[in-house]
């Protein structure tokens, strides 16, 4: 096995770009062990297609059962907040070995969160290395893991972000470890279903969790505005969420029952199946209270897949998805009288709608397809990790030709041992 994936919970429903990219690593033959630290709690349909070994860590009552933490270990506990991170030792004291039977020197994390402090101790306690992919709020915002952000930054191989906007941020925020902070796009695979034919109402559709960040409540405003100017619109929002209630009661008073429905969450199918007959696709994402927010949203990537316009904010990566008037419309975030104005301009003319639609599909195709961000992520483990592919993935990988990019790769990897 080349190298490990490091999860905290895999598969997961709400991560499902994280699941493709594992199917994907594995049908370009780099032959990855994943590990997960919690077991599944999402519906069989995530993990239909995957053919890889999936090794789950025991509870964390049994490790630390049978585990016993070496003095060494015990020492390092009495430094401040060490003991909070019990936790994290014991599975990396209890993954470690397992890396070592199986060959593997380094694993990737997706999130800067509980996998990626697993992965700092593998560090520690095992020699393994880590990488990586940090997405939004795991990097924009503080924690308070005893790791420190900083710290899981500075002993990173490398460090993957989804967005140039998020890598130039990571780059200020971290000037000793730009060098080593690299953009890869989230990645798409191509199972969408056909277009369907407009309804004889347009449908405006939004997906997401019901959470300050999405912005939902604008997306209500701007549905007011829109019936107000006698436009006709069916708004299907799906997602549940702690704010679910809020919204409900926002519909309510402004009276929009009969034009916004909530429709709590769907499964990947049934989203992709709105997807494929909504006419306008909008996401009024903003900045939240604690400074989170969206970077490049999955489901902009699958609307502009499906040959949906996008409707959204100039937040954060949002902008490296969607041109302004090319693949759809940006807004300032929360302006909600700016995106009800740019709704109503696809909604009044249906033939630039499929136009903005129809650039987004092949933009989609170029940017974000899964083949060629698992591909790029590929080159970065093989680059700056000790991570040695196995021969069918250089067969299965075009662009790993002898005398070039594949040459390249392996004197840098030679070098730095």
């Amino acid at each position: 096995m080349s190298f490990a994936y490091l999860y905290e919970r895999f598969p997961s429903f709400v991560q499902t770009f994280v699941y493709r990219e594992a199917v994907e690593m594995v049908r370009q033959g780099m032959a990855p062990l994943l590990v997960s630290i919690r077991r599944p709690d999402d519906p069989p349909e995530v993990a239909a297609q995957l053919s890889a070994e999936v090794l789950y860590l025991p509870e964390s009552e049994v490790l630390r059962a049978s585990i016993e933490i070496p003095g060494r270990v015990r020492r390092r506990l009495a430094e401040k907040d060490r003991a909070r991170d019990l936790n994290r030792i014991y599975e990396a004291l209890w993954l470690g070995p397992r890396l070592r039977e199986r060959g593997i020197r380094h694993v990737h994390a997706h999130f800067g969160g509980v996998a990626a402090r697993t992965a700092w101790w593998l560090r520690e306690l095992a020699s393994v290395s880590y990488s990586f992919t940090g997405h939004a709020n795991d990097i924009f915002c503080e924690t308070d893991f005893p790791v420190s952000n900083a710290q899981l930054v500075r002993e990173a191989r490398f460090i993957v972000t989804e967005t140039d906007f998020a890598r130039a941020w990571m780059a200020e925020k971290y000037p000793s470890a730009a060098r080593k902070v690299f953009r890869v796009f989230n990645g798409i695979d191509d199972d969408f279903p056909p277009r369907q034919p407009a309804g004889a109402v347009p449908l405006i559709l939004s997906v997401g969790r019901s959470v300050e960040k999405k912005g939902f409540r604008y997306l209500i405003e701007a549905c007011a505005q829109l019936r107000a100017q006698g436009l006709a619109f069916e708004c299907r929002i799906v997602g549940g969420g702690p704010l679910e209630a809020e919204l409900q009661a926002q519909i309510d008073r402004a009276e929009l029952g009969e034009s916004v429905k909530l429709l709590g969450p769907r499964s990947q199918t049934e989203v992709r199946a709105l997807l494929a007959s909504a006419q306008i696709f909008a996401l009024a994402c903003v900045p939240d209270a604690e400074g989170g927010s969206d970077n490049l949203p999955t489901v902009i990537m699958e609307a502009m897949r499906c040959g949906v316009p996008v409707v959204s904010t100039n937040l954060a990566g949002v902008p490296e998805m969607i041109a302004d008037g090319v693949e759809g419309f940006l807004v300032a975030p929360g302006d909600a009288r700016a995106l009800a104005e740019r709704i109503a301009v696809l909604l009044r003319d249906p033939a630039m709608a499929g136009q903005c639609g129809a650039r987004g599909r092949e933009s989609a195709r170029e940017k974000f397809a899964i083949e060629k961000t698992t591909c790029a992520l590929k080159h970065l483990l093989v680059a700056h990790a000790p991570v040695d592919p196995p021969g069918s993935a250089l067969h299965l990988d075009s662009t790993l030709r002898r005398g070039s990019i594949w040459q390249r790769m392996r004197r840098a990897f030679l070098s730095s041992r």
